[in-house]
Formats: C-alpha cells, sequence, structure tokens
C-alpha cells in the first residue's frame, strides 16, 4: 500500500505542474458557470426552462465538461506517454509494478474530478444561489458511476493507442461524441427519438446528473436506476476491455 501511495503522491505532484490540467480540467467548468452567471438574463426563470433559470440547467454540463477533460483526455494522452516513453516497461523490472502506476493515475485523477465537482456545486450554490443537487445521493451516484464510466473508457483509449499523439485524437473524438449524444451540446428534446434514448444512458449521465439536481428530467424514459445499470455496465464492459487489450510497451 506505501508504494501505492508514495506513487499516487508522485502523480498528484505532477498533475499540479500542468497548468492545462489544472485550469481546464479543475477550475474552468467554475469559471465558465460564473461567467455565464454574470449576464443577468441568464439568472431569470425561463419557460424554455421549464421555469428554471439557465445556469440551474447548465451547471452538470459545466461539470461533465471538466470531468470529461481529465478522464477522456488527460488520462489516456498520459498513460500512453507513459508507455510510448518506456516508463512502464521500466517499471516492470522493478518491484513496483506497472499497475501500481495506472491505480494510482486514476486514483488522482478521480480525485481532481470530484474536487472540480466541490468547487462548482460550492460557488454556484454560494455566487449564484443555484440550489445544491435536490437529490443528494442520487447526484452521487450518477456522478461516481459516469466518472468510473468516463475512467474506463480513457483506459481502454489508451490501451488501444500506439502512442500519445494517437491517443490525444481519439480520446478528443470519444470526448466529442460522448458530449453530443449525451446531450451536452443539444437539449434531448432536438435529438430524434433513438439518440434521444441512447443519451440517458451515455455516459457521464447528463441527464441523471440534470434530474437529480435540479429535478428537471428532460423527458427521460428509463427510471434513474436503470440509467445507473447501463452505465455501470459500459464500464465493467470497457475495463475489462481495456485490461484485455493494455500493453505494458
Amino acid at each position: 500500500m506505501s508504494a501505492l501511495l508514495r506513487t499516487a503522491a508522485t502523480e498528484a505532484r505532477l498533475l499540479t505542474r500542468e497548468p492545462v490540467a489544472i485550469c481546464v480540467g479543475i477550475l474552468l467548468p467554475t469559471v465558465l458557470l460564473l461567467g455565464l452567471g454574470a449576464l443577468p438574463v441568464l439568472r431569470e426563470p425561463a419557460p424554455e426552462f421549464g421555469g428554471l433559470r439557465f445556469v440551474d440547467t447548465w451547471a452538470p454540463m459545466a461539470l461533465i465538461l471538466g470531468t470529461g477533460i481529465l478522464c477522456v483526455q488527460h488520462l489516456p494522452s498520459t498513460l500512453a506517454s507513459y508507455r510510448e516513453k518506456g516508463v512502464l516497461r521500466r517499471m516492470s523490472t522493478t518491484p513496483v509494478h506497472p499497475g501500481v502506476l495506472l491505480t494510482a493515475q486514476i486514483g488522482v485523477v478521480s480525485a481532481a474530478a470530484t474536487l472540480s465537482a466541490l468547487l462548482l456545486v460550492l460557488s454556484s450554490w454560494l455566487v449564484l444561489d443555484v440550489e445544491p443537487p435536490s437529490r443528494p445521493l442520487l447526484f452521487t451516484a450518477a456522478f461516481a458511476v459516469g466518472t468510473a464510466s468516463l475512467i474506463a473508457l480513457g483506459v481502454l483509449v489508451a490501451a488501444v493507442a500506439p502512442g500519445a499523439t494517437a491517443a490525444s485524437g481519439l480520446s478528443t473524438a470519444l470526448y466529442m461524441l460522448l458530449l453530443l449524444v449525451g446531450g451536452v451540446f443539444l437539449p434531448q428534446n432536438v435529438l430524434p427519438g433513438f439518440l434521444a434514448r441512447l443519451g440517458e444512458v451515455t455516459p457521464p449521465g447528463a441527464q441523471l446528473l440534470l434530474a437529480s439536481w435540479s429535478g428537471d428530467s428532460g423527458g427521460a424514459v428509463l427510471p434513474p436506476l436503470v440509467q445507473l445499470a447501463i452505465m455501470a455496465g459500459v464500464a465493467l464492459a470497457a475495463a475489462a476491455l481495456a485490461a484485455r487489450l493494455f500493453r505494458w510497451e
């Protein structure tokens, strides 16, 4: 356990030295939401948002932007870079297995995503008067399962990408696809029926996060537990495939 903790501490220090990961992955969601909230018109209830304010409905979407950057873009690029530079191969000759580094990276990214979520929830509440999640247990479950599914997909990208450049390209394409299908770019009610239903279970569960935060279900058909179960299945399937395909060299 001491080796894992030391490796995690080292990876955390390396993360703090990456201004892009800190500024974009952790701080950007809060900065975006507060910036939009500075516009008075976006702090007024609107019928198109079911009587809610824009900032109330967009808060979960801002959270997803940062979580996706950390889990789907930063994580696979870092792991692919370590393999490309021979870090994982060299670790295999030491008592510390490369799997320890992988576990530490996942732990650090999970902690960073959680920090981003806490910062967003607290700042939106204190500054913009956005009420905290109305169903905190469901919100916590949705965030945990959604983040786990994104991490599993990120590791899968790292497993199949031959190098850091390829991992960056694949992860960006996956990130944009998840945001599009998940309803972050476009409301679910303007998407075709099939895509709208698919968006309910697309990691990281944008619609479930919205429903558990603001109470607006967005016309979701599937019950919350079914959405959670399907996303958990996606996480397990992606993790199993990544474990099978991941190369240390």
